[in-house]
């Protein structure tokens, strides 16, 4: 602030304050610089020196109206704020000191874990295994394998090339109420980041404010023959910053992100499992066709069958006993079609569920499964660690629990705040927006907790246990997720022997069944020998469509347990 030369010659403490000489000033009176100084002087209470406490002084200035009232007449014009020249030189040092600090706390290293070279179960011949790399060539090396080389890639369930399940899978990203519940959480995640931002920068407020005001007549401010009541106009603006000098901020910003990094995989993760649960159960559906099917047929069969008991026995050459064996049967199997409907029928309602559509108005037509096993590419084990979202969230998680180690360590640092307000203040309208009306202040403050009875150091070992407890979950979802894969292999590897053997053992059913007719239609056998070999037959049948529905199901819990068609590139930034 510049005042004029008389005042600010006898008042060391505005020198040391900010006030200057107002260059090509008007010329001043003795009279009026000594006024002024008796106006300076009046600011500070009774046995308090100028140099020391001109703080004091200055608020004073501010809360007494004669003293406001004073300092406007004999500074009329002479009196401006000049803030910025001490302002700028500390602001751009505070900022090269904020760049130059770096945060306290370890810096994060993601937790360790070697990967076996390949998977043990990887003998399905519907499992595509990578080949061994070929020798290096001349004058150089092969390039790393990156997540996605050799993998499946977006909509990973188009592989098994089913127009139904396309559709329906296509409804989950945009009808899905799961999935929209885990992107609301990703986006309060992503608002917190923003939150966590804007601590690294200032806040500034302003307001006006028009007060009446009454001075006590017994007070210290009142004096003789100056007015009691008057009128305080004010507009002011308000600055705060707090430097982060230790990285307790950006330590925050960085936690936020990771945190929210973690929830975007925990919505790839939803997805993923939501697209394998749509596949599973609409293969499941399409299994229990395939056994409608077969039942529906041996039905037709087994009607025949009792039809011609009943004209043997009125021919003479049949019995009761085989016309009331050959109803039992076929009761029998009506009896496994009807149980048959009702898992369809669950299985229709998961599926009409996860595609959010009406249920009464929702249906899939009759369709058997006759589709071939697509070959699932399984890549190198390295590689599951950046393609499974769960281990992705989990080890972000990890990240950002790290950041809470060093948001614990710089609670040792002193808080540091800068401060600072600027605005005019008057008594009358007609000169509140004036030079002469203009007030600034600018204010630093270094606190130091010296004593809390040890709960720093223990928020900090708190912050380090959950860090190790995160870094450990970190390493347990690896080691579930290559124990998901293997089991997936295995099953795959396991139901596709099955499988052939049940297949020779249907072939082997159907030739004693029809062996069987052909003695009873000859009259040299009874109808249970019959009964025995259809039932034997039928059953044989519904495992080897069970055991095809199983390898289907296999099948996507392969590719979800691979991570479907995502990577750690997906993440956002």
């Amino acid at each position: 602030m510049r005042v004029l030369p008389e005042a600010l010659e006898r008042t060391p403490a505005l020198k040391g304050h900010g006030f200057s000489h107002a260059a090509g000033g008007p010329d001043t009176d003795p009279a009026l610089a000594a006024e002024g100084m008796q106006v300076v002087q009046n600011a500070f209470p009774r046995g308090l020196k100028p140099h020391a406490h001109f703080p004091a002084a200055m608020a004073r200035l501010k809360s007494c109206p004669d003293t406001i009232g004073d300092w406007n007449r004999v500074f009329p014009q002479a009196v401006k704020p000049c803030p910025f020249k001490a302002v700028w030189p500390a602001a751009l040092l505070g900022l090269g000191l904020l760049a130059g600090c770096k945060p306290v706390g370890p810096n994060y290293n993601r937790p360790g874990y070697e990967a076996p070279p390949v998977y043990k179960e990887a003998g399905a011949s519907t499992v595509q295994v990578p080949l061994a790399p070929p020798p290096n060539p001349a004058g150089g090396g092969w390039h790393s394998a990156t997540p996605s080389d050799g993998m499946l890639k977006g909509k990973w369930w188009e592989i098994y090339q089913d127009p139904q399940l396309n559709q329906l899978e296509e409804r989950i990203a945009t009808n899905n109420q799961g999935l929209r519940q885990a992107l609301e959480t990703y986006l309060a995640a992503q608002d917190q980041v923003k939150a966590a931002r804007s601590a690294l920068y200032p806040t500034l407020s302003a307001g006006p404010s028009i007060s009446r005001n009454t001075i006590s007549a017994n007070g210290p401010s009142f004096s003789a023959g100056k007015p009691t009541e008057y009128t305080d106009l004010l507009v002011c603006g308000q600055a705060s910053w707090e430097p982060d000098f230790w990285g307790r901020i950006r330590r925050t910003v960085e936690a936020a992100r990771e945190n929210a990094q973690a929830s975007a995989a925990d919505m790839a993760n939803v997805d993923l499992s939501l697209h394998a649960e749509m596949a599973a159960d609409y293969f499941a559906l399409r299994g229990m066709d395939a056994e409608i099917k077969l039942l529906k047929e041996t039905v037709a069969d087994l009607e025949r069958q009792l039809d011609l008991t009943e004209r043997r026995l009125k021919g003479g050459v049949g019995t009761e006993v085989d016309v009331a064996q050959a109803r039992t049967q076929l009761e029998t199997v009506r009896t496994q079609l009807v149980d048959v409907g009702v898992a369809r029928a669950q299985y229709e309602h998961a599926v009409g569920t996860i595609a959010n559509y009406r249920l009464p108005e929702f249906s899939i037509p009759f369709s058997p499964l006759d589709l071939a096993l697509p070959k699932i590419p399984v890549g190198v084990p390295s590689q599951l660690l950046e393609r499974r979202p769960d281990i992705a969230a989990a080890e972000r998680r990890t990240a950002a629990a790290n950041e809470q180690i060093g948001i614990a360590v710089s609670a040792f640092y002193p808080t540091i705040s800068l401060t600072g307000q600027g605005g005019f203040e008057s008594l009358h309208a007609g000169t509140w927006i004036q030079g002469p009306s203009a007030l600034w202040s600018l204010g630093a403050q270094a606190t130091e907790l010296l004593f809390d009875a040890g709960q720093r150091h223990a928020l900090t070992d708190e912050a380090r246990h959950a860090y190790e407890a995160q870094a450990a979950g970190y390493r347990n979802a690896v080691f579930q997720a290559f124990n998901d894969v293997e089991d997936q292999l295995s099953g795959l590897r396991i139901l596709e022997q099955e499988s052939g053997v049940e297949q020779k053992a249907v072939e082997s059913a159907q030739h004693s069944f029809e062996i069987s007719n052909q003695r009873y239609n000859g009259g040299v056998t009874s109808y249970l020998e019959v009964l025995t070999a259809e039932a034997t037959l039928i059953q044989n049948q519904r495992t080897a469509i069970d055991l095809q529905t199983r390898q289907f199901v296999d099948s996507v819990g392969l590719v979800r347990s691979l991570g479907g068609g995502w990577d750690v590139s997906q993440l956002p930034k």
